[in-house]
């Protein structure tokens, strides 16, 4: 059965009470007009009850259409056939009963044979009638005389309207039924869609978060660890060489200023329309290692920097992602080396790739943990269409290899604002 709401039920019910009372009309005036001649009928009494049996199945015909369907037209044959005196209503509910099967049943092979057999059945006792009362040897009625006498023309009228009422009642159903289902599956699509909507959202929201994130990871931990390193240099020779102490406050002030102008840019990037053009340069590219490199020897990690093959032209979003990576990777050997710790960057270049390498000695690394700045470095080698190995060297320290196809693109949904 096909879900059926309250609203429905009570229309239905509301039908079967108007049936009722129309049924009760139609018996009393077709009794006073004598229907099937006066006192031939089978009295009141009888299409009181007959009213009763025809209307009250109607208020269930959806949830029950087979039963009430056959329900109706038993009632409707034994009232013509005892001569109960209502036809029209009669008429009418086995008209919508057919309907209703044909619309609501969800068994389709039982619905195509309850009306089929109620046709044939209506068909066979017509049929039945029309022959009996065409041998049957009378002077009354319609006039037999000629080919094409009026009882034939009457009886072709009667097979004809028979014909119209019960293929009609038969063919609106199945149209019913075949726009109940087209609207049913175009709700669901339409719920699908409406989660796939909410879905999609929560994902990009969920993107969007994680970039803003792995940013702020890669700004702030960098510039603060080398802050960190460089305030406990100074703390440790202020009072033996003050002039160098100095020399590496000015440095803290620099990586102050630097983490400043780089959140500043991310912020900016953060309020900018996604359909407004970026108009901010680009300052964190490959070209920018060199001063990576700088930067993390002053900080007191020796660092050999060296350039590979014939360099290429390489999209911007890729040369942020493999600076970002190599500022991760000198940051964390700088935390996890050790004082004797020492560092070599390697970029190197083929003819389809671009190679990325970050070497560095010290403390072993026995079970190495994954932490954000891991996670973020995953996340822009994916990003750039490539490949990382985070890997623990057997003589200590660390070695962070990426490699990414030199015409690379951000993945969708992960872009990295040049600069931040």
């Amino acid at each position: 059965m096909l879900p059926l709401t309250a609203s429905q039920q009570r229309r239905d019910v509301a039908l079967a009470a108007v049936l009722f009372v129309g049924a009760l009309i139609s018996a009393t005036l077709s009794s006073v007009s004598g229907i099937y001649g006066v006192g031939e009928d089978a009295g009141m009494l009888s299409a009181v009850v007959y009213s009763f049996v025809l209307a009250v199945p109607l208020a269930f015909r959806r949830r029950f259409p087979g039963i009430v369907a056959i329900v109706v037209a038993t009632a409707y044959f034994v009232a013509v056939t005892i001569r109960i005196p209502e036809v029209y209503a009669g008429s009418i509910a086995m008209f919508i009963t057919i309907y209703t099967v044909g619309a609501w049943s969800t068994d389709r092979r039982r619905a195509h044979w309850v009306r089929i057999g109620i046709i044939t059945g209506m068909f066979v006792w017509l049929l039945t009638v029309m022959f009996i009362d065409a041998t049957q040897p009378t002077d009354e009625g319609f006039s037999r005389a000629g080919a094409f006498s009026p009882y034939v023309a009457y009886t072709f009228l009667t097979l004809l309207i028979n014909g119209l009422f019960f293929g009609g009642a038969y063919y609106f159903g199945e149209r019913t039924y075949a726009a109940m289902q087209q609207r049913r599956v175009l709700e669901e699509r339409t719920a699908e869609l409406e989660r796939e909507r909410e879905l999609t959202a929560a994902q990009a929201v969920a993107l969007e978060r994680v970039r803003i994130a792995r940013e702020l990871h890669d700004v702030v931990a960098h510039h603060v660890s080398l802050m960190g390193v460089q305030a406990g240099a100074a703390r440790t020779i202020m009072a033996q060489d003050p002039d160098a102490a100095s020399a590496t406050l000015a440095a803290i002030e620099g990586s102050a200023r630097s983490a400043l102008a780089e959140l500043r840019h991310l912020l900016e990037a953060l309020r900018t329309s996604p359909e407004a053009p970026d108009t901010a340069p680009t300052t964190l590219g490959l070209e920018a290692l060199p001063g990576l490199v700088a930067e993390a020897e002053g900080a007191g990690l020796p660092t050999e920097f060296r350039i590979v093959g014939e360099p290429g032209v390489v999209p911007e979003t890729v040369q942020v992602n493999l600076y970002r990576i190599a500022q991760e990777a000198l940051t964390n050997a700088r935390r996890h080396g050790g004082t004797n710790a020492r560092a070599d960057v390697r970029l190197r270049y083929t003819d389809d790739s671009v190679e990325l390498e970050i070497a560095n000695t010290g403390r072993a690394v026995r079970d190495p943990k994954p932490g954000m700045g891991h996670i973020g470095m995953r996340e822009r080698a994916a990003a750039s269409g490539g490949s990382v190995e985070l890997l623990p060297r057997s003589s200590g320290g660390f070695l962070v290899r990426v490699r990414v196809p030199r015409q690379a693109a951000p993945a969708a949904g992960d872009r990295v604002e040049a600069g931040a």
